[in-house]
C-alpha cells in the first residue's frame, strides 16, 4: 500500500490543473459548468481521502514498509532530492485526518459559493491547496515538504484576496504573505544547514538521533525550523497575521486557519521531535513562545467584537498551548491536541455565519470584570498590544526608507553604469571569467560536473544554460563585428529602456538574496 501515498496528493493536483486550464481556456464559465467542476473536485478529493484511509489501515495493521521512493527530482554533487513519501506514523494519521476535513469543507463550499463570482477560481485554488498540504505531511524530503509549504502559503494569499476588488482584502493578503516569508527564510536556512552538517535533506536523516550532530549544530537547525513554524502557526511575534487572514470566504478560513494549514507548524515540531530533543535551548524557546502566545491571545480575544476575530485568537492561543506541550516533552498530548483542535475549529469556522444569523438579537456579552477594573489593560487588549504598529515602526518603515535610498542609487548610479561603453562591459566580462576560474567552475568545459546536473530539474537547468550560452555567442560576442554593430547598438538602446522600467530596488534585493543562497 506504500505506493498509494503518491496518488493521495496527486489526485487533487490533477483536479486543480483541469479546472484551472478549463477556466483559463473558457471551458468552465457560467453557472451551467459549476456542476462539472464540482464533480471533478469532489471525486478527486473523495478518492484521495479513501486512499489515505486505506494507507492508514495498512499502517495500523503493520503492512506498510514505512516509505516509498517514487524517483529522483534533482542530483548535484552529493545533493540528492528524492520524490519519496512516508507511509507510516504521524504523517499517515494526519494525512487521513486532513483529507477527511478537506473533503467535508469542499462539499460545504459547493453550496456556500454557488453563483458566486470566482467560483471556478476558488475550486482551482482549493484543489491546489489540498495537494500542497497532503504533500507537506507525506513527503520524506525537506525540499519536497518546503514545496508544499510554499504552495500552501501562495494559496492562502490567493484566497485571502479572493475579493481582490476590495482594498482591505488585498492589503491583508499582502501583509500575511510577506509575514510568512520570514518563516520561509528560516525553513530554507534550516534545509541548508542540514545539508551542510548532515549531507542530506531527507527527513529520516535530519531527525535521526544517531547522526553525529553537536549540540550547537542541532540548536541552529532546530532554531531555523522553529522560526518557520512560529510564523506558519501564528505564534508571537507573528500572531496578528491570523486575524488579517479572516478576510477570505468562510470555507477558506475554515480549511486554512481552522482545520488544516494553521496546524502545519505544530505538525513539523512534533515530526522533528528527535531533532528538538537534541536542542534543550530551543525546547525552552517553544515553552516561552507558546505560553506568551496563549496569554496574549487570551487577553486580546476578550475584547474582540466579531466572531471570526474571536476564533482567530482562540486558535492562536490553543496552538500556543500545543507548542508549550511540545517544549515540556508532552509529545503525545500535543498530537492528540492537534487532531482534536483541527476538528473543532474547522466546525466552528464553518458554522460561524449561521451562528451570527441565530444570535443577531442577543445582547453583547459584557467585558470581563478584571478588564473593566484595569483601563490600561483594556486599552492594550483593544489595540492588540500595538503589535502591528511596533512591527511597522521596527521593520516596515526602515525597509521602506532603504527602498527609497536604493531607488535613488538605482537612478543616479546603476542607470548610468548600465549605459557605459563596450570596453567597460568587456572589462566586466573579464572580471566574471576571472572569478569563474578562481572558483574552479570551468563552465566552458562540457565535461565539467559543476555545470551539469541530473534529474528533471538538472536537465531543465542545463538546457536553459545551453540556450543562454548560444544567445551570448551569437548576439553578444559576434555582435561586435562591423556587420552587426548597428543592430547591437539598437538592441542596447532597447535593453536600456526596458531596464529602466523593470530594474527596481526590490528586484535588486531579491537578486542579491538568490545569489547568496546559491553561493551558500
Amino acid at each position: 500500500m506504500d505506493a498509494l501515498t503518491v496518488f493521495i496528493p496527486l489526485l487533487p493536483l490533477l483536479a486543480g490543473v483541469i479546472i484551472g486550464l478549463g477556466n483559463f481556456c473558457g471551458v468552465f464559465r457560467g453557472e451551467a459548468k459549476e456542476a462539472l467542476a464540482t464533480d471533478i473536485s469532489l471525486w478527486a478529493m473523495t478518492l484521495s481521502c479513501l486512499m489515505s484511509l486505506v494507507v492508514l489501515g495498512a499502517d495500523i495493521s503493520g503492512k506498510n514498509t514505512g516509505a516509498f521512493d517514487a524517483g529522483e527530482w534533482l542530483r548535484c554533487d552529493s545533493l540528492v532530492v528524492s520524490v519519496n513519501f512516508i507511509s507510516t506514523g504521524l504523517n499517515v494519521r494526519l494525512a487521513a485526518l486532513f483529507a477527511v476535513l478537506l473533503a467535508i469543507i469542499m462539499r460545504f463550499s459547493v453550496d456556500y459559493l454557488h453563483r458566486e463570482a470566482g467560483y471556478f477560481r476558488f475550486f482551482f485554488v482549493f484543489n491546489l491547496f489540498a495537494f500542497a498540504m497532503l504533500l507537506l505531511v507525506l513527503s520524506g524530503s525537506s525540499v519536497m515538504t518546503f514545496m508544499g509549504w510554499e504552495i500552501a502559503g501562495l494559496c492562502s494569499y490567493l484566497l485571502i484576496a479572493y475579493r481582490y476588488d476590495r482594498p482591505v482584502a488585498t492589503t491583508n493578503a499582502t501583509r500575511v504573505f510577506v509575514t510568512n516569508r520570514i518563516g520561509d527564510a528560516g525553513f530554507v536556512l534550516g534545509i541548508g544547514l542540514s545539508y551542510l552538517w548532515l549531507d542530506s535533506v531527507n527527513w529520516i536523516d535530519i531527525k535521526n538521533p544517531s547522526n553525529p550532530l553537536e549540540i550547537g549544530e542541532a540548536t541552529a537547525i532546530a532554531f531555523c525550523f522553529a522560526v518557520a513554524v512560529f510564523a506558519k502557526s501564528a505564534q508571537l511575534p507573528f500572531t496578528p497575521w491570523l486575524a488579517r487572514a479572516m478576510e477570505g470566504p468562510t470555507p477558506s478560513s475554515a480549511v486554512f486557519y481552522g482545520a488544516v494549514m494553521i496546524h502545519a507548524g505544530i505538525y513539523l515540531v512534533i515530526f522533528l521531535q528527535a531533532l528538538f530533543e537534541q536542542a534543550p535551548l530551543i525546547m525552552g524557546l517553544l515553552v516561552v513562545v507558546g505560553l506568551s502566545t496563549a496569554v496574549y491571545s487570551f487577553l486580546v480575544g476578550l475584547t474582540q467584537t466579531d466572531i471570526k476575530s474571536s476564533l482567530a485568537f482562540a486558535i492562536s492561543g490553543q496552538l500556543g498551548l500545543m507548542f508549550m506541550e511540545c517544549g515540556l516533552g508532552f509529545w503525545d498530548i500535543a498530537s492528540w491536541h492537534l487532531a482534536a483542535h483541527a476538528i473543532v475549529r474547522g466546525y466552528q469556522m464553518l458554522t460561524a455565519p449561521s451562528v451570527l444569523h441565530h444570535v443577531q438579537d442577543n445582547p453583547i456579552q459584557p467585558v470581563s470584570s478584571f478588564l473593566v477594573q484595569s483601563r490600561w489593560l483594556y486599552l492594550a487588549s483593544v489595540q492588540r498590544f500595538w503589535l502591528d504598529q511596533l512591527v511597522d515602526w521596527g521593520f516596515v518603515k526602515p525597509i521602506r526608507q532603504l527602498a527609497h535610498d536604493l531607488s535613488y542609487f538605482d537612478g543616479e548610479g546603476l542607470d548610468k553604469i548600465m549605459g557605459v561603453s563596450a570596453p567597460a562591459m568587456r572589462a566586466a566580462a573579464s572580471l566574471a571569467q576571472l572569478k569563474e576560474r578562481s572558483i574552479g567552475a570551468r563552465l566552458d568545459n562540457e565535461f565539467d560536473d559543476f555545470s551539469h546536473g541530473s534529474g528533471l530539474a538538472g536537465t531543465l537547468t542545463q538546457w536553459t544554460a545551453a540556450t543562454m550560452h548560444w544567445l551570448e555567442d551569437h548576439l553578444v560576442l559576434e555582435g561586435v563585428s562591423n556587420r552587426t554593430l548597428g543592430y547591437s547598438r539598437e538592441l542596447g538602446r532597447i535593453v536600456n529602456q526596458v531596464e529602466r522600467r523593470i530594474l527596481r530596488p526590490r528586484y535588486l534585493v531579491l537578486f542579491v538574496f538568490i545569489t547568496l543562497l546559491i553561493t551558500f
